[in-house]
């Protein structure tokens, strides 16, 4: 008799759901490491999405729904009644709160938010209003903050009372503030622990501690994190207040989930994550707002070759070499691209600093055109036996590489000077310039010396 067959994590959580056993389910769920939690919730109907939700307490919902993409959150809380959905989002950390709802329409996020406390959705709102890729996007509004003028006892005291809910902060430091809540100093919990009972916390905690905007960018927090080995750092506004903390793991992921856009983009992923648990719909669109672009820009590259086609015509050897000459330039471009995108998420070169990036990449377009034309030059030769199309294929290619690594070094700092998404544009637009820069050197050049092309 054949070994009966393994049941899959999401077969056996339909069943569970189906069962209608809460303390089951979230004991199943307990045994799944995220990665296998968020497959096997991808994999259940809608119906079975909701009633996992709705048979969970909301804080063990909370946890779940931690596993998942924050795209994959939002469809799950989208799918949900505004009360149910905001008595989840209720339990999470903020940062994650503001993620999920920001991936929402607005009008099912404020329609979840008019669902929740007052005071907590506020402060969600003013979260939703930093861009996802700062300080202010990222941070936890979960922090400890006492007066300058409270005594050591006052906040131990304090500490004690609300020990249940302080349970659940990333407590590393405590934070001093004035009146109007401008952050003053930083204070660490051995400091307090140590420090004499009556002492005010203006005499122990340490001023001035390092702090960053709410403005500051993901690959600035990075940076800040490889100099400052802290646990956190705080989030002040542009009046100086403190308004949160950015953890150093909440720069890594940020940092991950900006790499995964931008290689979603250089693919062609237009609107963010792609999965194909989404409406066919969505992800035909998804594609074909990319697909069709491309179109449009080899039509007009193709228009270069129409113009000329009386000189292919009468050179057809020339054919062969188009493609050629074509993808080798935009090789040597898409090398400069990711150059210059490496540079810029390091913060080793500036959006500004166009003139600099130029040198530096027409050198190397020099070298190595000169290499690869002659290269060409030498195949065209000893293939047709005619010195002069080798002049113009190794000619062209030689223009081609130069042109092509100018334009991708400094396109992606052209593009994020004008607040566009450097991974998304740079593509295309290299290419079609190449393309048509290729064509049109090859073409050119070979009409002024058709008479010597076409003679031999």
């Amino acid at each position: 008799m054949p070994a009966e067959r393994a049941q899959e994590p999401w077969e056996a959580l339909h069943a569970l759901i189906a069962s209608a056993d809460p303390d089951q389910l979230l004991a199943f769920l307990g045994t799944l490491p995220p990665a296998e939690t968020a497959c096997a919730i991808s994999r259940l109907s809608a119906a079975d999405q909701r009633r996992l939700l709705t048979l969970l307490d909301p804080a063990d919902a909370a946890e779940v729904i931690e596993d998942v993409s924050g795209t994959q959150a939002a469809d799950l809380l989208e799918s949900l009644a505004p009360r149910q959905a905001a008595a989840i989002v209720d339990q999470m950390a903020s940062d994650r709160q503001a993620d999920v709802l920001g991936g929402l329409p607005d009008e099912n996020a404020e329609a979840i938010l008019r669902a929740m406390p007052p005071e907590e959705a506020e402060d969600v709102r003013q979260l939703l209003t930093y861009p996802a890729d700062t300080a202010g996007g990222i941070m936890i509004t979960e922090h400890l903050a006492y007066r300058q003028d409270m005594r050591v006892s006052d906040v131990l005291g304090d500490l004690q009372a609300g020990r249940d809910t302080y349970a659940d902060y990333h407590v590393q430091y405590l934070y001093v503030v004035d009146e109007a809540g401008t952050l003053r100093g930083v204070l660490r919990v051995h400091d307090l622990l140590f420090a004499p009972r009556v002492a005010p916390l203006s005499a122990v905690m340490m001023p001035e501690p390092l702090k960053v905007r709410t403005d500051t960018t993901v690959d600035e927090l990075r940076q800040f994190f490889v100099q400052h080995r802290l646990l956190g750092v705080p989030v002040v506004d542009d009046g100086e207040r403190l308004v949160g903390v950015v953890l150093p793991e909440a720069v890594e992921e940020a940092s991950r989930e900006q790499a995964d856009r931008q290689l979603l983009s250089v693919s062609g992923i237009i609107g963010g994550e792609e999965f194909r648990t989404m409406p066919l719909v969505l992800r035909s669109g998804r594609r074909l707002s990319w697909l069709s672009l491309n179109i449009v820009l080899n039509l007009i590259a193709a228009s270069v070759i129409a113009v000329y086609q009386d000189t292919l015509a009468a050179a057809i050897a020339l054919a062969m070499f188009l493609p050629i000459i074509s993808d080798m330039s935009g090789c040597s471009g898409n090398q400069a691209v990711a150059v210059s995108m490496r540079e810029l998420t390091l913060g080793l070169v500036r959006p500004h600093e166009i003139g600099r990036v130029l040198g530096k990449e027409i050198g190397v377009g020099v070298i190595n055109g000169v290499v690869l034309g002659g290269l060409l030059a030498g195949v065209a030769v000893l293939w047709q036996g005619n010195p002069w199309l080798g002049l113009v294929v190794g000619g062209a290619l030689v223009a081609n590489t130069i042109v092509a690594v100018s334009l991708g070094g400094s396109l992606p700092l052209l593009l994020r000077r004008f607040g566009l998404d450097p991974a998304l544009v740079s593509g295309p637009i290299l290419t079609t310039v190449t393309d048509m820069c290729g064509f049109f050197l090859v073409l050119s050049l070979a009409t002024s010396l058709l008479p010597r092309l076409v003679r031999s």
